[in-house]
C-alpha cells in the first residue's frame, strides 16, 4: 500500500516469502519411477570415490573381494565403461566387498550406481562392522537396463573396521555395481556443507522498484518490509488437559501456531461404545486452537494397527466393520471439514494392515478417496515411522513409502488429492544417522510433496539436557 508522508510517498510492501522446500502442491499425476535417476550410463563417483579404492573398477576388481558364495566378473558397456557384476548368487548378501576404516564421530556419505540384470528389485548397501553387526545404510529399487543411484550412509559410533556389502533378496538376479563412493565428514564439515546448501537454496537478491500509476519511477521512495507469515510451521501436540488449565493454555498459545491432538480425535476416543459418539473434548480443543490462531493437523481418521482399534471394533465381521468404518469417516471428517490443515488418513499403513486384511487391499485408497470428497481442501498425509530415523526397518524405507503412496494416489478418483508425506521421527538416544536421513529426504523430496516431521521425540539419555 502507499501512504502520504512528509516529503513524498511511502510504498509499504508486506511480503510473504515462499520456500520451495515446504511448498504445498496438489497431486494430479505422479510417476514415482522417476524419483531416482535411471541412466543408460552411470555418472562419475561422487567425491572421486572418497576413501574407496578403485571406485570405478578401472583396474578390474583390485581393492575388492567376493563376499559370500557367489562369483564376480567384469562388465564393459558399449561405450567402454567398466563395472563389476556379482553373479551365481544364492544368498541376499552374495556380492562384492571392500574393507574400510570408520573413525568414531564421523559421518560417512555413501553412493553407488547399481542395476539388476533381469527384472526389478531392491539393492541395499550394508556395513558389516568388526563386531559382526550388519548396519543398513541405504536402499534403491534397481531395474534392468539402466543405472540407479543408491544413496545413504552411516554414522560411526565407534572406531571400527567395516566391510561394505551389497544386498539384494532377488538372488536369481545379477547385481551390477559401478562408481562407488564413501566420503567421511566431521560434524563441523557436515554443518558447513549444510549451511552452504541453505544459503544457496533459500537466499537470493530481491530488487524493488516503486512507480506511479503512469509508470514513472518514484524518486527517493522508502520501503518497509514486514514478515507476516513463516513458511516453516512449528508446533506441538496438545492433550485434553489444555481445556481446563489456563497455565497450559497461556504456555501453548505463546509458543506454537500448529498442533496435533495426541488421542482426542482418534476413533477409540470419540466412539468408545458402538453407536455412542462423543466429540465434546475434541470440539473444545478445536475451539481453543481456533481462538488462538493455531492450525490443527487431524490425527487420525483410521489407524491400521490392530492394537489401537476401539475394543468393540476388533471382533466385527468384515461387513460390520465396513459399515462402522463408513460411519466413522463420514462422522469425523464431515464434522471438522474446512477447519483443519491436514488429516492423517490412514496411520502407519506400511507397518500394519488391519483394514486391508478385513476389507480388501484397496481399503486405504478408498478411504483417502472418501476423505478427499468430504474435505477437498485439506492435505491428506501418509503418516509413518522409521522412514528416516531407523535404516534397519525395511518396511518403511523411502522406496516402500513411495510405492504405497503411489498405490493410494493412482487409485481411481484420487488423482486430485492434495497429498503430504508424514514422518513421525521417533529417534533413539544416540546420534542419528544424518547421512541416511539426508538421502531418505532427498528421495522423498523428489516427489515434490510437502514433507512434515509429525511426531518428533528423542529417547532418554543420561547426558541429555534437562
Amino acid at each position: 500500500m502507499m501512504k502520504m508522508i512528509a516529503g513524498g510517498w511511502l510504498l509499504v510492501l508486506h511480503i510473504s516469502i515462499f520456500l520451495p522446500s515446504v511448498c504445498r502442491i496438489h497431486a494430479v499425476s505422479y510417476d514415482y519411477s522417476a524419483t531416482t535417476e535411471c541412466l543408460i550410463e552411470p555418472q562419475r563417483a561422487q567425491y572421486e570415490g572418497g576413501i574407496i579404492s578403485n571406485p570405478d573398477f578401472t583396474h578390474g576388481i583390485q581393492g575388492w573381494t567376493v563376499f559370500g558364495q557367489g562369483a564376480v566378473k567384469e562388465g564393459i558397456s558399449n561405450d567402454g565403461n567398466r563395472y563389476i557384476v556379482a553373479h551365481s548368487r544364492s544368498q541376499p548378501l552374495d556380492s562384492i566387498s571392500q574393507e574400510v576404516r570408520l573413525e568414531k564421530g564421523k559421518l560417512y556419505s555413501f553412493s553407488a550406481w547399481v542395476q539388476i540384470n533381469g527384472g526389478r528389485g531392491n539393492v541395499a548397501v550394508v556395513f558389516k562392522m568388526s563386531s559382526g553387526e550388519l548396519v543398513r545404510g541405504g536402499q534403491v529399487t534397481a531395474r534392468n537396463g539402466c543405472w540407479c543411484l543408491l544413496k545413504g550412509g552411516v554414522f560411526a559410533n565407534i572406531s571400527s573396521r567395516a566391510e561394505i556389502l551389497f544386498e539384494s533378496k532377488t538372488t536369481e538376479a545379477e547385481i551390477w555395481v559401478d562408481n562407488v563412493s564413501l566420503q567421511p565428514f566431521t560434524m563441523e564439515q557436515w554443518r558447513s556443507h549444510q549451511d552452504e546448501s541453505i544459503d544457496k537454496e533459500r537466499l537470493g537478491k530481491v530488487r524493488f522498484e516503486a512507480r506511479y500509476a503512469n509508470g514513472t519511477a518514484i524518486e527517493g521512495a522508502g520501503f518497509s518490509i514486514k514478515q507476516t507469515k513463516s513458511d516453516f510451521p512449528f508446533g506441538c501436540c496438545m492433550n485434553y488437559h489444555i481445556i481446563n488449565s489456563t497455565d497450559y493454555q497461556h504456555w501453548f498459545a505463546l509458543r506454537f501456531r500448529h498442533t496435533t491432538f495426541t488421542n482426542e480425535m482418534k476413533w477409540y476416543s470419540t466412539e468408545k461404545i458402538q453407536g455412542q459418539e462423543n466429540y465434546t473434548v475434541a470440539d473444545a480443543m478445536v475451539s481453543f486452537a481456533q481462538k488462538n490462531s493455531i492450525s490443527i493437523r487431524g490425527h487420525n481418521i483410521f489407524w491400521d494397527n490392530p492394537k489401537y482399534q476401539p475394543e468393540w471394533v476388533k471382533n466385527l465381521t468384515s461387513d460390520e466393520l465396513r459399515k462402522a468404518a463408513e460411519q466413522r469417516i463420514e462422522s469425523v471428517v464431515s464434522r471438522y471439514a474446512g477447519q483443519l490443515i491436514a488429516w492423517d488418513a490412514m496411520n502407519e499403513n506400511l507397518h500394519f494392515n488391519f483394514f486391508e486384511d478385513k476389507l480388501g487391499k484397496n481399503a486405504t485408497a478408498e478411504y483417502y478417496a472418501r476423505a478427499y470428497q468430504l474435505d477437498p481442501d485439506t492435505t491428506m498425509f501418509l503418516n509413518e515411522y522409521n522412514t528416516i530415523e531407523d535404516c534397519r526397518d525395511e518396511k518403511a524405507n523411502p522406496f516402500n513409502y513411495m510405492t504405497k503412496l503411489d498405490e493410494i494416489l493412482s487409485y481411481p478418483g484420487n488423482q486430485g488429492i492434495s497429498a503430504g508425506i508424514g514422518l513421525q521421527g521417533h529417534f533413539g538416544s544416540g546420534q542419528p544417522n544424518l547421512a541416511y536421513m539426508r538421502s531418505s529426504l532427498d528421495i522423498l523430496g523428489s516427489t515434490g510433496l510437502p514433507i512434515w516431521l509429525t511426531e518428533v521425540d528423542v529417547g532418554k539419555d543420561p547426558n541429555q539436557v534437562l
